[in-house]
């Protein structure tokens, strides 16, 4: 069997691909959003970065296929937030980090986190999971964690 790295590959540019992600993360193609949990679970897990961008990747047949995408937004969301010390951050591409206040910024009524160059952004769902640090005042959103109110930059 030929390792992964060592297959032949084929690239597939954005601008060729069959599938987008919207701006809240849902995967779609020209006959609609996808609806299947697996599919959408497939293609969040195989979601990658070089260079070239974000892409999506799977090996098959004695080749990897990679295949970049456009996106709306961002390809990368918070999909799951386990509050405890420290928070953690489950993105669905199902990797995991700890959240970092100074990181946390504002966009368009939107909660992300900056990453190196990478913007992820927060589902409802994790938003729901985080309302107990969040506060609104004097047309400022602010997290507070540890008894610390960090004000978030609107971006």
């Amino acid at each position: 069997m030929i390792p992964e790295n060592d297959l032949p590959q084929i690239v597939i540019p954005k601008e060729k691909a069959l599938f987008w992600m919207d701006r809240f993360g849902r995967w779609h193609n020209d006959s609609g959003r996808f609806e299947h949990k697996g599919i959408i679970d497939y293609f969040n897990a195989s979601i990658c970065r070089d260079e070239g961008g974000y892409f999506v990747s799977q090996s098959r047949e004695a080749v990897r296929e990679k295949v970049y995408f456009y996106f709306e937004d961002t390809p990368l969301f918070v999909v799951d937030v386990r509050v405890d010390d420290p928070i953690e951050l489950v993105l669905n591409t199902r990797e995991k980090l700890n959240l970092s206040p100074q990181d946390l910024f504002v966009s368009k009524d939107h909660l992300y986190m900056r990453r190196d160059d990478e913007r992820i952004k927060f589902t409802d769902r994790a938003m729901i999971k985080l309302s107990a640090q969040l506060e609104y005042e004097d047309g400022r959103y602010c997290f507070v964690s540890g008894g610390v109110r960090h004000i978030l930059p609107d971006q």
